[in-house]
Formats: C-alpha cells, structure tokens, sequence
C-alpha cells in the first residue's frame, strides 16, 4: 500500500487551509488550522505515512518551511509552489 501524503497549504496570517491527497491522488481530507507552530506540528505528526510539502510563496513562507522541514524525519519535502512550476512539475 503506498504510503505517501501530498499536503498543499494555502498560508495567510491568522490560519492556514490544507487539503491531503493519497499517492493515488485521491482526496483524503482538508481543514483550516490556525497559523501557529504548535497547531502545525500537532497536525503533521497526527499524520502517517511519507509526506511531501508544498505551500504557497509569501510572507509565511520561510517560517513555515523551516518548521515543516524539522517537524518530522518522515517528511519527503518542502516545496514551494514557485519551485515547482519552475522546474515544469506540478506542485505536489
């Protein structure tokens, strides 16, 4: 069974809307947490599985991928969106 999360994070400066999808690219779930680093560490380690990281360019940006990058050994990457459509892929 494939493990692996893709976590898409829509950032702004009171909460953070994130959708997950399966390897598969099935939907699996989506909610709005506040944009606080204990709210955000909490919501990745409830998840299982190899996660892969993408969130939008802006004035969060560095923060939380730095606090997404040490959250967890488990997470596969932390991309930007920009980085992604540079590189000609969609974001994950």
């Amino acid at each position: 069974m494939d493990s692996k999360k893709y976590i898409g994070m829509d950032v702004h400066k009171e909460s953070i809307s994130i959708a997950v999808r399966n390897g598969a690219g099935k939907f699996v779930m989506e909610c709005v947490i506040e944009t606080k680093a204990s709210v955000i560490l909490q919501f990745i380690d409830g998840l299982c599985g190899d996660l892969h990281v993408t969130l939008e360019e802006g004035t969060w940006a560095a923060w939380l991928y730095d606090l997404a990058e040490a959250a967890r050994d488990g997470i596969g990457g932390v991309r930007s969106a920009k980085e992604c459509l540079h590189e000609g892929k969609q974001p994950e």
